[in-house]
């Protein structure tokens, strides 16, 4: 999920699916995708995505339902790999038992789920609920725990807590696993990065959607951090990105699509797919001021080594 989403729509319709990009010569991977709230199914998800060059997805959960449905489909695809997790704005309804008043849209297979979001509530809902996430961090084709971390645009103080807690939780269900960290960090830099240093961050942690600016890239690439950039660096107004892209180290650099979320500039605000990747890569090199191919050779291999398949 987006971690400074905005969207404004261009062109005359804003619901239809833009074209289909050049393809890429060097197959990359979409680093964070969300597969089941976009339109069609898996199947041609997949198709539209590998004609363009974009051969493998990660496909993150956010509940548990959707865990659940990330590491069932990453079982029966060999081109997509799990990540798991209680998303940030998922844990303070779980813990103050409320059902309802999602900011989240729908999967495109029905209603967001909240597994887990008990009338009861508590603390012990939560547990019960990250007792799933560790069954299933636990599952081979599962290779990532995430997307967990902090939001504090959604979420109000009497949230923090759970958030929290529930991030040091996925934190140590990570390391646990030996399994990447995915992080969703939105208007929460420096208490994303404080619980890192004091939890002790697993060997491969990714900020999803990377939204800190260049000082903060500079603090991921002193710790190892991967950092994974979506549509929203070809936005007008994300020269902050622009700048952090610009000095990432190349072997800590990802790309994701977040879809169906942050579609890249030309199409910003319409729905987005793993397929729109090539138009967010060479934007990235223009930035970078390098060619796509060594880019992209670059992203496959970090992506690879990133989620270890």
């Amino acid at each position: 999920m987006p971690s400074n989403a905005g969207h404004s729509s261009q062109g005359d319709d804003k619901n239809a699916a833009p074209p289909l990009p050049v393809p890429l010569r060097v197959p990359v991977a979409d680093s964070h995708t969300h597969l089941d709230m976009q339109s069609g199914t898996v199947e041609e998800g997949l198709a539209k995505a590998a004609s363009v060059g974009v051969t493998t997805v990660v496909q993150v959960g956010c509940d548990i339902k959707g865990s659940q449905w990330a590491a069932e489909t990453a079982a029966a695809h060999d081109s997509v790999h799990a990540a798991v997790a209680l998303h940030p704005n998922e844990a303070p309804r779980i813990v103050h038992g409320d059902p309802g008043g999602t900011s989240q849209p729908p999967r495109a297979g029905g209603g967001w789920s909240r597994q887990g979001a008990r009338a009861a509530g508590g603390d012990a809902a939560l547990d019960e609920a990250l007792a799933e996430i560790d069954r299933l961090a636990g599952l081979p084709h599962v290779k990532g725990v995430g997307e967990t971390g902090l939001d504090y645009f959604r979420t109000g103080p009497e949230g923090k807590a759970a958030q929290e807690r529930s991030f040091r939780a996925h934190i140590e269900i990570a390391k646990r696993h030996g399994k990447a960290l995915v992080i969703h960090d939105r208007d929460a830099h420096a208490d994303v990065l404080r619980i890192l240093k004091e939890e002790g961050a697993p060997e491969r942690t990714v900020f999803h959607c990377y939204s800190g600016d260049a000082e903060m890239a500079g603090i991921c690439a002193r710790e190892g951090y991967f950092m994974s950039f979506a549509g929203n660096v070809t936005f007008k107004n994300a020269q902050n990105l622009r700048d952090a892209l610009a000095v990432a180290p190349l072997e800590l650099v990802l790309v994701e699509t977040d879809a169906p979320f942050l579609s890249p500039a030309p199409y910003r605000g319409r729905p987005n797919a793993p397929y729109l990747v090539p138009v967010t890569v060479r934007a990235m090199a223009a930035v970078r001021g390098t060619d796509e191919d060594t880019l992209a050779t670059a992203l496959a291999a970090n992506t690879a080594r990133a989620f270890d398949y």
